[in-house]
């Protein structure tokens, strides 16, 4: 396959969504005003960044702050780990929220051919955190599970800094193969076999969620760059036979599963979440029983300023508010596929692919927890993005934005006719 026809592929679904959710990027009459704005830099000229990226991820970080202090004031008045703070979890948060905004603020600043040359040794790195969490006494141990590393009051989950380097990783091995991605033995296999070994680890822990959204992070971008599509489909059917199997030869995969298919039949044991998370649903209707006033929150719905945050909203903010949720990440999600397209017409191939890369990541891990909390899917522990509690997943969440803008940037530079 040749490198501009597997290139054509990659910028099919950025135009697919383009033309499901259009939006005007130039003002009418003016080829240098934007609609997404300018933001000058001392001393120098102004340049183009894209608002509507910008805000709607401003949006969906502003809300989740205020959410998770909602979801979590009983937890905090109640545990005795907390001193009986009702504002511990918010404080944390928003420690958790400057922390990531300076490290994409950093982050911002590492050009993509930097980002380029890094992506190996950080996606090693990555596999590395992976392999010391499971040693045990490094390795730290909640609810039954070894997701994270303890470094005094923090805790690292590698799993979350993994998504954000196999996004990178894949779109630089993509660029690297670009002549031979229609081989299965050449382009495909060794990728695949690294995949594994990241999907081994991962399972180990266990972490099954981010196993799935790496794995589709991963062979997304694979596809996107070009893969050959028989062996894409092959890949697909030899993915769901194994998620199969990986479920069934799991007796807490098998619960969560038989719970998802009839919650009420075991509405105190299997289906509790799924339950509790329904009835939030249910008394939100259509705008919501007011900020603050949630029920489930008070000890009845578990994890509910983690997983089940949208739970939460949905009861306090009623339908509309679940609604502003969809749109704002919708908005995201496609300005990142438009980003990658107009890089990949451009000639910027690895740019093109992590910033879709990246809109794959947070599109699918949205919609996955969204189908949790809806009943749509089987429960799984993974987080709302940019929104719910948890240091790891908001620092990963924001270097990837940052790294999303300075595409942005570069692209709108080599317009502009400007060395990036």
């Amino acid at each position: 396959m040749s490198t501009h026809a597997s290139i054509r592929s990659s910028a099919r679904l950025g135009s697919a969504l383009a033309r499901l959710f259009p939006f005007r990027r130039r003002a009418p009459g003016s080829e240098a005003a934007s609609v997404a704005g300018r933001l000058a830099r001392p001393g120098g000229p102004a340049h183009e960044l894209d608002l509507v990226l910008i805000w709607s991820a401003v949006g969906l970080l502003l809300i989740g702050l205020v959410m998770v202090y909602s979801a979590s004031i009983a937890i905090a008045e109640g545990s005795r780990f907390t001193g009986y703070q009702q504002h511990y979890f918010l404080l944390r948060h928003a420690v958790f929220l400057a922390i990531g905004i300076a490290t994409g603020l950093a982050s911002f600043q590492l050009s993509m051919t930097q980002w380029q040359r890094l992506a190996p040794a950080l996606f090693v790195f990555g596999v590395v955190l992976l392999i010391v969490v499971l040693i045990p006494g490094l390795g730290r141990e909640v609810n039954g599970a070894q997701r994270w590393l303890g470094f005094g009051p923090i805790n690292l989950q590698p799993s979350e800094l993994m998504k954000i380097f196999a996004a990178l990783y894949a779109a630089d091995y993509t660029v690297r193969k670009l002549d031979v991605m229609g081989s299965f033995r050449r382009g495909f296999l060794p990728m695949m076999s690294v995949i594994l070994f990241v999907g081994f680890l991962l399972l180990r822990e266990p972490d099954f969620g981010a196993f799935v959204v790496i794995t589709t992070i991963a062979f997304g971008v694979l596809f996107l760059g070009g893969v050959n599509v028989r062996v894409f489909a092959l890949l697909a059917v030899v993915a769901v036979i194994g998620f199969v199997i990986l479920i069934w030869t799991s007796p807490y995969r098998r619960d969560r599963l038989f719970g998802f298919m009839d919650p009420w039949q075991d509405a105190f044991g299997k289906g509790y979440q799924l339950s509790h998370a329904l009835i939030a649903f249910g008394r939100g209707e259509w705008f919501g029983v007011g900020l603050g006033a949630s029920v489930e929150k008070l000890f009845y719905l578990p994890e509910a300023h983690t997983d089940f945050l949208l739970a939460v909203i949905a009861e306090e903010l009623g339908l509309a508010g679940v609604l502003v949720i969809v749109a704002l990440f919708a908005l995201l999600v496609q300005r990142a596929f438009v980003i990658g397209r107009e890089a990949i017409k451009l000639e910027r191939y690895f740019s093109g692919l992590v910033a879709q890369g990246i809109g794959l990541w947070i599109g699918v891990q949205s919609f996955i927890n969204m189908g949790v909390n809806m009943g749509l899917l089987p429960t799984k522990g993974l987080t709302l993005p940019l929104m719910s509690f948890g240091g790891s997943g908001i620092v990963a969440n924001c270097v990837a934005l940052a790294i999303l803008l300075r595409i942005d940037w570069e692209v709108r530079q080599l317009k502009r006719g400007a060395t990036p």
